[in-house]
């Protein structure tokens, strides 16, 4: 069986807490399992890693999401899938990443904030409900949802693996897996 080596970017956005995380890894294991090269990149570890001391402002929040599609357009021309789960909360800085690169898959992962707070463990949205954590994305900050994203997914209204068929019938659809 040959490999293929053809490169595109899988970007899912959406509020912290949605499941972009846990989708992204699914999908990326199973694109590993049908052979194919796969970097996932993971909002949190880039910022630790390549976004390091960035703050929260717009312009801040803009440049993250900038140098997340200069690796994904990289990766991509270069016959790798670039799986990326990231708040990206502004919509023009999501769409001069996909400008950029060719192949480009937008799925907003959608879910209500009771339920984000309900699943929180770490307490971020209450304190930030609560007004002590400032520039907190679709509470204090805005986020912006995509107009018309490549599939939606309401992750409060199905299940985890639901949500990973539904990506890899896109992906099929498309003839990139």
């Amino acid at each position: 069986m040959d490999v293929d080596n053809s490169g595109f970017t899988l970007w899912l956005t959406g509020l912290s807490g949605s499941g972009k995380s846990t989708i992204s890894h699914l999908v990326a294991e199973r694109l590993r399992c049908a052979r194919r090269r796969v970097e996932l990149l993971d909002g949190d570890v880039v910022r630790t890693n390549l976004s390091q001391g960035l703050g929260f402002t717009k312009e801040d929040r803009d440049t993250n999401v900038r140098r997340i599609g200069f690796v994904c357009e990289l990766l991509s021309r270069n016959g790798v899938i670039a799986v990326v789960a990231a708040i990206s909360p502004y919509r023009a800085a999501r769409e001069e990443v996909k400008a950029r690169i060719g192949t480009f898959i937008e799925v907003y992962v959608e879910c209500p904030l009771d339920v984000l707070a309900e699943r929180d463990v770490k307490g971020l949205y209450k304190q930030a409900m609560a007004g002590l954590l400032p520039h907190f994305t679709g509470v204090s900050d805005p986020y912006e949802p995509p107009e018309k994203p490549d599939l939606w997914i309401r992750s409060d209204q199905e299940s985890v693996e639901h949500s990973v068929e539904r990506v890899w019938t896109i992906l099929k659809d498309r003839d990139l897996v």
